[in-house]
């Protein structure tokens, strides 16, 4: 499992004690922390990659794959957040659908079942965020921006993640549409506590994710 983590002292140690009681094998990408939670990490039995600097989320996940890649017999590869809003039984739900062969992308859908459970002002961005995500279309995703998600060896060693901010997650989703991977949404449930509602992302970063993409758009 692959962990991306800034600033999150006060919550990543927990998190990764319960990741660990159903995944034995867990990366934590420190990507720049400016808090203790490097120290906290270090409490917990997981490996710890750090950056020197901020280079943003896309740019753990990718360093998080890449090591996790190097770890003999690797198979399955899953991508978690660090601030306590993802379930470890849905990652272990998606890597059950994963194992069985149906997928060789499992992507984490608030949307399929616990719509009414997201914040409206969160809805309201991942909406917007949708409705201008080509490539989420023609995968008929419901939701583009879930950080969990499970990959197979072949396309985490294919993908290559090169936006370094939150614009990350569709540039996934557009990797996923040129290829020819099967690709499955299973429903999850999000933790909308105060802390993660403190940390979630604005209409303005929303914005921003539509902005960054228009620009590599624009350049490619």
């Amino acid at each position: 499992m692959i962990i991306p983590v800034f600033n999150e002292a006060s919550v990543v140690a927990g998190v990764v004690e319960e990741v660990l009681q159903t995944f034995p094998h867990v990366v934590c990408v420190d990507d720049g922390s400016s808090d203790h939670s490097v120290p906290e990490i270090l409490k917990t039995d997981a490996h710890l990659v750090r950056h020197p600097v901020n280079l943003g989320q896309g740019a753990a996940l990718q360093t998080g794959l890449a090591y996790a890649l190097r770890r003999p017999g690797a198979q399955f590869f899953v991508t978690f957040d660090s601030d306590g809003q993802h379930r470890v039984e849905d990652a272990r739900a998606m890597l059950d659908v994963a194992r069985d062969g149906d997928a060789d992308v499992v992507l984490g859908s608030r949307f399929l079942d616990h719509a009414r459970d997201v914040p409206a002002l969160k809805r309201l961005v991942l909406r917007t965020v949708m409705a201008f995500s080509v490539a989420g279309r023609r995968l008929k995703l419901t939701d583009a921006h879930n950080g969990l998600r499970v990959f197979t060896r072949a396309p985490a060693q294919d993908l290559r993640i090169t936006m370094n901010g939150m614009a990350h997650a569709s540039e996934i989703v557009a990797y996923l549409a040129r290829r020819r991977w099967k690709v499955v949404e299973v429903p999850v449930s999000i933790r909308y506590t105060d802390y993660s509602r403190a940390k979630g992302q604005s209409l303005l970063n929303g914005v921003n994710i539509l902005f960054d993409l228009s620009m590599r758009q624009r350049g490619a």
